[in-house]
């Protein structure tokens, strides 16, 4: 990382267009959601989502979007989860850092709201985020949701 701390910031009207500016590398585009498609959902979803824009000094390097709360369906009837939507690091950004430091705020987020587990979900591959977050200390749960592998940080 740069010798600056990075932040999250909100969305507003004066950030919009440098959040709209996150782009993963290309190879990496059919595994997550462009900006603008997580803040359509952002939108629409507005009591569970959490969009952010990860900020270091006066560049957005990044965009996450957690969710808190989620009525998860499952086989066996629904729990409530919460953990990471969207994390898009920008493709000169990535290997920085910025994106441990986005798992950690979310983690951050939930154990202030009470919650003792981070979910994500990813798509296997090579140019997938799993070796990044098993890198983490995520673990899969054996569940797989649309073609992605459910993985969980316990918080405790």
């Amino acid at each position: 990382m740069t010798t600056t701390a990075p932040r999250l910031e909100e969305v507003t009207a004066e950030n919009l267009d440098a959040a709209l500016g996150v782009r993963v590398r290309p190879d990496q585009e059919h595994a997550v959601a462009p900006v603008v498609k997580s803040l359509a959902e952002a939108y629409v979803h507005p009591g569970t989502a959490w969009p952010r824009l990860i900020v270091d000094g006066d560049r957005a390097v990044g965009f996450l979007m957690a969710f808190f709360d989620l009525d998860w369906h499952d086989d066996g009837g629904s729990v409530v989860r919460s953990g990471l939507w969207r994390l898009n690091i920008a493709a000169g950004e990535q290997g920085k850092g910025y994106g441990r430091f986005a798992v950690e705020s979310v983690a951050a987020e939930i154990r202030r709201r009470g919650g003792k587990e981070l979910h994500v979900t990813w798509h296997p591959g090579p140019s997938g985020p799993e070796g990044f977050y098993l890198g983490l200390g995520f673990r899969r749960n054996g569940e797989v949701v649309g073609g992605e592998t459910v993985g969980v940080l316990e918080l405790g």
